[in-house]
């Protein structure tokens, strides 16, 4: 009898096995688009971790936070034009970051070789950084249907960076032109950063000037340890054991080779990074401790702001920053292009329930100082746009019936970075130069 049980045992946890497996590769299936036997889904290891770091990120003389090079930038499939996707044949390009930390395929300065090459600069915060990979190339295919591109070689060169806002861009470009970088057109696109992580500034006894606090903190209590508290400690801690286990995750999902073993590991990856990134959330907003013998020094408020006046304050430095950068370009004939983007905390647009559920939120950081600070930099950009190429998107989506934002932050989806490529190329072609026929 109890032979007979463990056949009859067997054969039914070997056909589970078998209905289970049969089903990871159907899910799998309707998730890629490609069989799991012949495709693979690729996972990236965090390369700090392996190399025993704590962080890709440094702190530049310069710049403030940024980049390490050779960090590796990974685009979802949702973000990507079809023919990109996984279970085509073609593998998408690999991106890392470059000399400078930031996401490029090119190293910086990047020459001017001939005079086809028609060279780009893309500045900004993180909307620009996914422009740089997604709406670029759709902002080239727009420039190339005007007949002065359609000769040239149009290079995008991504000098976005998360977090940064004004003045780390002008201070950006200054130090690129001082060691050479040629431009024959700049794109800024900003104005989130400014307001959003500006207020925080403020909040937290800091000038509104001084670069994001949720990028520069952590870069400061892992130099000067003195600034961490006992929560940023475990918080820290929490976030390297989250880091190891993704990285034995990957490292077990690559050896692997059975589709129902691959649907447990790939839902535990996904717990495992969802925790991970709002663990680093929690780090960043976390307030560290005051150290005021800090070797690193961040300048406090250089005057009393409160109320409405710490927007005003943040807007006119805002607009005063890019008038910088219109001068320096203009001295050396390059064509300037401000785009104050889109936000869902301001406007007018109206969100279907789906993209409502994903994008809004009562509880995000970012929506009161979005619905007050707007304002002020929309009243900034009038006298603004007498001297630069401006462009106020921030009603570009409004009759865009597809979802636009991927978050509940700031950022688009793939038809929201083709919506803002569209109105920069109109601006591009708009604005003084050598293809404007009426340009001086």
């Amino acid at each position: 009898m109890s032979r007979r049980f463990l056949r009859i045992a067997a054969v039914n946890v070997a056909a589970f096995l078998v209905l289970a497996e049969l089903a990871a590769l159907a899910l799998y299936y309707v998730d890629t688009g490609a069989l799991f036997y012949a495709h693979r889904k690729t996972y990236t290891l965090i390369p700090e971790t392996t190399e025993g770091r704590l962080t890709a990120d440094a702190l530049h003389p310069y710049f403030g936070p940024t980049h390490t090079p050779g960090h590796p930038f990974d685009i979802p499939d949702a973000l990507r034009e079809p023919q990109e996707r996984g279970g085509t044949a073609d593998e998408p390009r690999a991106l890392a970051t470059n000399n400078f930390g930031f996401v490029s395929p090119y190293d910086f300065p990047f020459p001017r070789t001939g005079p086809d090459r028609f060279l780009v600069g893309l500045f900004g915060g993180s909307v620009g950084v996914w422009f740089c990979q997604i709406g670029a190339d759709r902002l080239v295919s727009m420039l190339k249907q005007h007949a002065f591109f359609r000769t040239r070689q149009v290079i995008p060169l991504c000098f976005s960076h998360e977090g940064y806002k004004q003045p780390q861009q002008a201070l950006l470009l200054a130090y690129f032109l001082s060691i050479g970088q040629a431009f024959d057109l700049v794109i800024n696109i900003d104005g989130f950063n400014e307001v959003a992580l500006g207020s925080l500034n403020q909040q937290r006894g800091v000038d509104v000037s001084m670069p994001s606090p949720m990028h520069l903190d952590p870069l400061i209590n892992l130099i000067d340890r003195s600034t961490l508290t006992p929560e940023k400690l475990a918080s820290l801690a929490a976030i390297a054991r989250d880091k190891e286990r993704l990285n034995g995750l990957v490292e077990r999902i690559g050896r692997n080779r059975i589709a129902l073993v691959n649907f447990v590991l790939e839902r535990l990856y996904a717990r495992t990074s969802s925790r991970y990134v709002a663990e680093l959330g929690r780090f960043a907003n976390l307030p560290s401790n005051p150290s005021p013998a800090s070797i690193v020094r961040v300048t406090p408020a250089v005057k009393p702001r409160e109320g409405a006046t710490v927007f005003e304050d943040i807007a006119r430095s805002w607009a005063e920053a890019s008038l910088l950068m219109q001068d320096m370009l203009a001295s050396r004939r390059a064509t300037y292009v401000h785009v104050l983007q889109p936000n869902q905390y301001y406007g007018s647009r109206r969100f279907g329930a789906e993209e409502a559920r994903v994008a809004l939120s009562d509880g995000s950081p970012f929506k009161e100082s979005v619905e007050r600070g707007y304002p002020a930099l929309v009243d900034a950009s009038a006298p603004l746009k007498e001297r630069v190429a401006f462009i106020d998107a921030t009603g570009i989506f409004d009759a865009e019936p597809s979802p636009v934002y991927m978050d509940d932050c700031c950022h688009y989806t793939l038809r929201g970075n083709q919506r803002l490529a569209d109105a920069i190329a109109a601006r591009v072609l708009a604005a003084p130069g050598p293809w404007n026929a009426a340009s001086p």
